[in-house]
């Protein structure tokens, strides 16, 4: 039996940042979804002193599109079509990774498998070699079976599209104590989980039930991968912003992820989950959200003179004030059913 054709690729690219910082943040595998534009949300299967294994949930763009938009207004919506697109968005690609760490040779060596490919694996590595104190050389190679329709020069622009989202994340590093920033929201539901939960994922029903939601477009090609069109208004400019993003949503386990695909600015990048952790008598709910700003925006936003850290609270109020008006009507919600039916 002939043996199956594969596509190679091999590139490098010089990065204004230590070969330590990159080697770190290649490494952190469960921030990227924040640092880097292609990944929806990452999850650590295990690990050990040697490598860990991950499950990876990437956006692949769609013929003729970019993988990310930005900017603060947005007119109409677009149509996606194939498994797991909306408003134009991409697909959203699940893979299992087996990665091997070699900090002393700042090299990951992976696997990946598509649990829908499972006799196509890719296999590839991550290099970092210093050139000074302040800039390195990153070389990425990958090697996979050739996929009906695609080329050598899809493989080589995908591998290309790495290697340029992490040198612009790496080339941040002195700076990401200021642009990055994490918090969250919880409150405390007397009411059934389901109900909560139920609530949260029904998000295209949230421009009738949550007021700073304006109109709600989703789509659910595949179970539990929500893309959405949101827009929202600020009570206190009135502006109407739209924001694009895709859910996972993980029923089991009481929990949706949802990374931006559109934000406003001045986010450069938004990553949050809503989770669950029920209890005899009811459930906390909360909301998690990691943020990175745009470093450009701010002063578009905020002013002349606005620094990061008037942006990081602006960010923190307007967040925080939305997803505690979710989490009470939430709260609500469930109350209200748990009333009726005593």
């Amino acid at each position: 039996m002939a043996s199956q054709r594969k596509h190679s690729a091999r590139l490098t690219a010089p990065v204004a940042a230590p070969a330590g910082v990159v080697y770190g943040l290649l490494a952190d595998a469960p921030r990227w979804p924040v640092l880097l534009p292609s990944y929806i949300h990452v999850e650590r299967v295990d690990s050990s002193r040697d490598g860990d294994s991950l499950r990876l949930w990437q956006l692949r763009p769609g013929p003729g599109r970019h993988s990310q938009g930005q900017g603060r207004y947005s007119q109409g919506s677009e149509s996606g079509q194939g498994q797991g697109q909306g408003q134009g968005q991409g697909q959203v690609r699940s893979v299992f990774a087996r990665r091997v760490l070699r900090p002393r040779e700042r090299r990951v060596d992976f696997d990946l498998r598509d649990p829908l490919l499972p006799d196509a694996p890719a296999h590839g590595s991550w290099n970092v070699s210093p050139e000074s104190s302040g800039r390195c050389l990153v070389t990425l190679c990958q090697e996979q079976p050739a996929a009906p329709g695609q080329t050598r020069e899809t493989l080589q622009e995908q591998v290309r599209g790495e290697l340029a989202a992490l040198a612009e994340a790496a080339e941040r590093w002195d700076r990401l104590d200021e642009l990055l920033l994490a918090f969250e929201d919880s409150l405390y539901v007397q009411g059934s989980p389901e109900i909560v939960y139920d609530f949260l994922y029904r998000i295209a029903d949230w421009a009738d039930l949550v007021p700073h939601v304006e109109y709600a477009e989703v789509t659910e090609d595949r179970p539990g991968v929500q893309n959405t069109l949101l827009h929202t208004s600020d009570p206190d400019t009135g502006d109407t912003t739209v924001t694009r993003a895709v859910r996972l949503c993980f029923p089991a386990a009481g929990r949706i992820v949802h990374r931006a695909t559109l934000a406003p600015d001045p986010l450069a990048a938004h990553y949050g989950e809503w989770s669950l952790e029920p209890d005899a008598q009811g459930v906390r709910v909360t909301h998690t959200h990691q943020v990175l700003l745009r470093e450009s925006a701010v002063h578009d936003v905020l002013g002349t003179g606005a620094l990061p850290v008037d942006a990081r609270r602006h960010v923190r109020e307007r967040l925080g004030r939305a997803s505690t008006e979710t989490l009470t009507l939430a709260r609500w919600h469930a109350e209200s059913a748990l009333r009726r039916l005593r």
